[in-house]
């Protein structure tokens, strides 16, 4: 089996968990654009750019955890594994994202 250093593991395993996150985001300020969307826009003057420093924070902030769990030694999973966690995750996004306007 091939090893993955721990912060390859927990990155990527961020980095799948933050791509649902930000498809989930995009619905919830859609469809409260006088609550969140307004909020967002207020703090830092466009929703968009708010979205993406919500999204890096949560990235490294996910990521940062993850390295930090099992007392230090981070995830254990395949290369092959997580490959398939983040593709299915950024797939799943899509789908958040392309259902949520095909039906809205």
């Amino acid at each position: 089996m091939d090893t993955l250093s721990k912060y390859t593991v927990s990155f990527g395993a961020s980095l799948a968990i933050t791509s649902i996150l930000s498809a989930l985001l995009v619905v919830v300020k859609e469809l409260n654009e006088n609550s969140v969307l307004a909020w967002m826009k207020g703090l830092t003057s466009h929703h968009w750019i708010t979205h993406g420093l919500l999204m890096v924070i949560a990235f490294f902030a996910i990521g940062w955890g993850l390295a930090k769990i099992n007392n230090g030694e981070g995830l254990k999973i395949t290369p092959e594994r997580l490959v398939c966690v983040i593709t299915s995750a950024i797939v799943i996004g899509g789908l958040i994202i392309s259902g949520f306007y095909l039906a809205y």
